[in-house]
C-alpha cells in the first residue's frame, strides 16, 4: 500500500474506498478513512455475502466492491474520485460498454472495457442496483459524475489499471481540448 498512499493525488481526502479479499473473507476500508494515512485497524472486515464480521464502519460504497468479487472475481478492488476520470465520466457517451477512447494501448492492456454506470446518489441502493445490471460486457466502470471503480486480481494490479484509467482519461480530455481549438 505504500505506493498508493505516495499517490493520494488520485484520491482526495477521505473520499475513495479500497478493499481486497484473503481466504473467505473481504476486508475494505472504513468510512472516512483517507489513503495516505490508511492503516491496518482501519479495515472493516466482512464475509463474501457482505455480512459484517469485524473491526470499525465499513464504506458505504462496500456493496460495489462485493459485486466486484461476486460478479468478476476480483482479488482487490479500487474506487475514487480521481479528477479526470470523472470529469470523463459526466459527457455523454454513445456506449456505456465501452466509453474511453484507444489513445494508448496501455489502459486496454492493463484493464479492458471501461463501462459507465448511470448516475445515481452516492452510497444508494439505487447505485447498486444500476452497478450491477451495468457490469457485463465491461472490465472497469466510471460511475456517471461520481468517479472509477476498478477490480483486478492484487492490489497492485488494481492500482496499476486505475493509475492506467486515470492517465488515459487525462489524455482524453485534454486531446478533446484541443481537437475544440482546431475546429
Amino acid at each position: 500500500m505504500d505506493r498508493i498512499a505516495l499517490n493520494e493525488r488520485k484520491a482526495t481526502g477521505s473520499t475513495a474506498n479500497i478493499s481486497f479479499r484473503h481466504e473467505d473473507k473481504i476486508y475494505i476500508s472504513a468510512s472516512g478513512t483517507c489513503f495516505g494515512t490508511l492503516k491496518e485497524e482501519e479495515f472493516a472486515v466482512l464475509d463474501l455475502k457482505g455480512e459484517y464480521i469485524a473491526g470499525p464502519k465499513p464504506s458505504k460504497e462496500a456493496p460495489l466492491h462485493l459485486l466486484m468479487y461476486q460478479k468478476k472475481g476480483s482479488g482487490a478492488v479500487i474506487h475514487t474520485h480521481s479528477f479526470y476520470s470523472t470529469l470523463w465520466s459526466c459527457l455523454p457517451h454513445e456506449s456505456m460498454i465501452d466509453i474511453m477512447p484507444e489513445h494508448t494501448p496501455y489502459l486496454k492492456m492493463k484493464l479492458g472495457k471501461v463501462g459507465l454506470i448511470p448516475y445515481a446518489p452516492p452510497g444508494s441502493r439505487e447505485l447498486f442496483g444500476l452497478f450491477e445490471e451495468h457490469m457485463e460486457g465491461s472490465d472497469g466502470y466510471l460511475l456517471q459524475n461520481h468517479g472509477p471503480v476498478v477490480g483486478a486480481a492484487s492490489m497492485m494490479d488494481a492500482f496499476y489499471a486505475i493509475e492506467e484509467l486515470e492517465e488515459s482519461a487525462r489524455i482524453a480530455w485534454s486531446l478533446r481540448q484541443v481537437d475544440a481549438l482546431i475546429c
